[in-house]
C-alpha cells in the first residue's frame, strides 16, 4: 500500500503558487510511478551562496521544495559552492565579478542554518556542487561542452542581448548553465525548482540529462516576489526586502507596510492558505484584519506563534497607540547632547550621516513621539531618549 497521497491531491498542493511546470504531463507521470513504487521522486533546489543573507523572496520556492517534502518526496537543497565562484550571469548587462572560495564558503554556512527554517533538518539533503565538479577532469569539461553548442547558449536573452550590444559575454559565463544543468544529472534530479529567472538554466538540465541517457527532470518555476515597494523584486540592494533573520517585530511591522494589493500576492507565494480561502478572505474580511493575520503567519514560520503574537502586540503599542515596544533595544551615548543627524547613525538607526539626513527629509525619523526634520537639531541625551527612523526604534541614555 502508498504511504503517497493520489496524484490529483498532490498535483492540487504542488501547483499552488508554480508559475510554470515543464511538462505537467511528466509530473504526473512521475507521481504516479513513485506511488506505485513506493520510492520518492529526487527534487532538486540550487541555490548559490553569492550573499550571507537569504530573503523572503528567496523563500517563495523554499517553499515550494517544503511542498514536496510534506509530500513524502526527497528534498534536495543543493548549495553552489562551484558555480558561485563562476556568477549566474541571468538578468545581467555586465560580467558578474567571481567570489572568491572563501567568501562562497562562509556565505554557504549561513545558507545551511537558515534553509532549516522551513525545510525539515532530519528529512533534507544538503549538497554541495564542488562534490563533483571539484573533481572534474579537463577530459570530463570536454565531454560536456560537446553536447551543447554556442547557437543554443546564445538563445538565453540576456546573452543574446549582450552580444547584438557587443557587450562583453565571458567564456566563464557560458559555463554557467552547462554546470548548472550538470547538476542535475549528478544528482539524478527528477524535478528540479527554481524561480521564473532560471527557466533557461533549468531547461539545460533536462537536455544534458537525456545527453547522459538519464530520463528528463520536469521544471517547475515560482514567481518572482516583488519586495515592499510592490514594483521591483525583493532585493537587499534596493532595499525592498524582508530578511528571514530580521528580529519578529521588524518583521511584522515590514509586512505591515506592504500594499493591500500586494498582500494577497504575499498570501499565495509566502503561506499554505488555500486559494479557495483566501478568495474568501478578499470577500468577506476587513484588508487591516487580513494583513495583521499575514504578518502573524509569516513570523510564526520563522519564530514561534507566541513570538509572532508579541511582534503583533508591540506593532500594535507602537504604531497605533502611540506607544512603545517592551524590548526596544538600548543604545549607550557617551556624549550629553548630539546633532540628530550624527545620533541617528551612531544609534544604528541610519547607516551613515548622510543617510540621517536623507531619513530626516522623508519625515520618517521622531524623537520621543515627535517628528523631527531638522539635522542640526541638537539632542539633549541627559534624560532617557526614544529614537525612532520608520519602523526601527531604539532607547537612548547617556553612558
Amino acid at each position: 500500500m502508498s504511504t503517497f497521497a493520489p496524484v490529483d491531491e498532490q498535483l492540487t498542493y504542488l501547483k499552488k503558487g508554480a508559475a510554470e511546470i515543464i511538462r505537467e504531463a511528466d509530473l504526473r507521470a512521475k507521481l504516479e510511478k513513485s506511488r506505485s513504487t513506493g520510492k520518492p521522486l529526487r527534487i532538486k533546489l540550487g541555490m548559490d551562496p553569492t550573499a550571507p543573507d537569504l530573503h523572503l523572496g528567496h523563500t517563495v520556492v523554499l517553499r515550494k521544495l517544503k511542498h514536496f517534502q510534506d509530500l513524502g518526496h526527497t528534498a534536495i537543497f543543493l548549495i553552489g559552492d562551484f558555480t558561485g565562484m563562476i556568477g549566474d550571469p541571468t538578468g545581467r548587462s555586465a560580467t558578474r565579478p567571481p567570489l572568491s572560495r572563501e567568501q562562497v564558503e562562509q556565505n554557504a554556512e549561513t545558507y545551511k542554518t537558515q534553509v532549516f527554517k522551513i525545510l525539515d533538518p532530519k528529512k533534507t539533503v544538503i549538497d554541495f556542487n564542488r562534490r563533483w565538479m571539484g573533481a572534474f577532469t579537463a577530459d570530463d569539461f570536454v565531454r560536456l561542452l560537446a553536447k551543447y553548442t554556442v547557437s543554443q547558449l546564445l538563445e538565453r536573452e540576456d546573452f543574446h542581448k549582450r552580444f547584438h550590444e557587443e557587450k562583453p559575454i565571458s567564456v566563464h559565463e557560458l559555463l554557467y548553465p552547462l554546470v548548472q544543468g550538470y547538476d542535475s544529472v549528478a544528482l539524478e534530479a527528477d524535478v528540479e525548482l527554481g524561480g521564473t529567472d532560471q527557466k533557461f538554466n533549468l531547461l539545460v538540465g533536462r537536455e544534458l540529462q537525456r545527453a547522459y541517457g538519464q530520463e528528463s527532470q520536469v521544471v517547475l518555476t515560482t514567481p518572482i516576489l516583488e519586495g515592499l515597494d510592490g514594483v521591483q523584486k525583493m532585493s537587499k540592494s534596493l532595499g525592498n526586502a524582508i530578511g528571514i533573520h530580521e528580529p519578529p517585530l521588524e518583521m511584522y511591522g515590514k509586512i505591515m507596510s506592504i500594499s493591500d494589493d500586494m498582500m494577497w500576492r504575499y498570501y499565495e507565494l509566502l503561506t499554505d492558505v488555500q486559494l479557495a480561502d483566501i478568495d474568501k478572505m478578499k470577500a468577506d474580511t476587513h484588508p487591516m484584519t487580513a494583513k495583521k493575520d499575514l504578518a502573524r503567519r509569516i513570523v510564526a514560520d520563522f519564530y514561534s506563534p507566541e513570538g509572532a503574537e508579541k511582534a503583533a502586540e508591540d506593532w500594535a503599542r507602537q504604531f497605533q497607540k502611540g506607544g512603545v515596544p517592551d524590548d526596544v533595544e538600548e543604545v549607550a551615548i557617551a556624549e550629553t547632547s548630539m546633532r540628530l543627524d550624527k545620533l541617528l547613525a551612531r544609534a544604528g538607526l541610519a547607516d551613515s550621516v548622510s543617510d540621517a539626513a536623507r531619513k530626516l527629509k522623508q519625515k520618517s525619523v521622531k524623537v520621543n513621539g515627535e517628528l523631527r526634520t531638522d539635522p542640526t537639531g541638537v539632542i539633549d541625551l541627559t534624560q532617557s531618549v526614544t529614537l525612532q527612523a520608520g519602523r526601527k526604534i531604539r532607547k537612548l541614555r547617556s553612558a
